[in-house]
């Protein structure tokens, strides 16, 4: 008996810590535009929360017998804690290097 009253409060308490959903209504794209060619690409997108991206891929000669993308861009959004996230972003033969900028809302 003392393990079913133990399981019970220990299911009561992980529904208790799970995150509650808030009541958000669906985002809806309002801007997506692409173009893809043999030496890169572009694309970038925004929708009504307020997240955005945008991205280009330039083809590079890295080396005398070998080419890569070389892609810059940046992404932002708001995070359940209300700020802002922006990242901008290469990544090149020297990998991933992310730049990240946190404000408030309302602030520029």
């Amino acid at each position: 008996m003392q393990k079913i009253i133990l399981c019970a409060f220990a299911l009561i308490a992980v529904v208790a810590a799970a995150p509650q959903q808030q009541d958000q209504s669906p985002a809806y794209i309002l801007k997506q535009e692409s173009d893809v060619n043999p030496e890169g690409y572009h694309f970038e997108f925004e929708t009504s929360d307020g997240t955005s991206r945008q991205e280009q891929g330039t083809l590079k000669q890295v080396s005398e017998d070998h080419k890569a993308i070389e892609v810059t861009g940046s992404y932002k959004y708001t995070a359940p804690d209300g700020l802002i996230y922006t990242v901008n972003f290469v990544a090149d033969e020297h990998g991933f290097q992310p730049q990240e900028h946190v404000e408030q809302p309302g602030q520029q």
